[in-house]
C-alpha cells in the first residue's frame, strides 16, 4: 500500500474546519446556563484529550484532566455570556 501525502494547505484547511465545527455550537448560546454547558463540554473534551496525551492513556489522569477542563470551561462560559439588551445602560439615544 502507498502512503497518502497531504500538503500543508490541506492540513491547514482541516485544522480550520475542525476549529470552526467545534465552535459552531456556541454561536446560539446567550444565557449563562447555555454558555456554561457548552463551555463545560468543550473544556472537558479538551482536558481529557490533553490528559490522555500527557499520561499515555492512563484512565485516572485522563479523567482528572477532563474534570478540571470541564469545570474551567463551565466557569469561563458562564462568565462570558452576553448580558441581555434590556439590562444594558443606554449611552446613545
Amino acid at each position: 500500500m502507498e502512503s497518502i501525502i497531504v500538503g500543508r494547505s490541506a492540513k491547514r484547511a482541516v485544522v480550520l474546519a475542525t476549529i470552526l465545527a467545534a465552535s459552531l455550537p456556541l454561536y446560539g448560546c446567550y444565557t449563562p446556563a447555555e454558555r456554561a454547558l457548552g463551555g463545560g463540554v468543550i473544556g472537558g473534551l479538551g482536558g481529557a484529550g490533553i490528559g490522555a496525551l500527557a499520561s499515555g492513556g492512563l484512565a485516572g489522569p485522563t479523567l482528572a484532566a477532563g474534570a478540571v477542563g470541564a469545570a474551567g470551561g463551565a466557569i469561563i462560559g458562564a462568565a462570558t455570556a452576553p448580558r441581555p439588551y434590556w439590562r444594558r445602560r443606554h449611552y446613545y439615544y
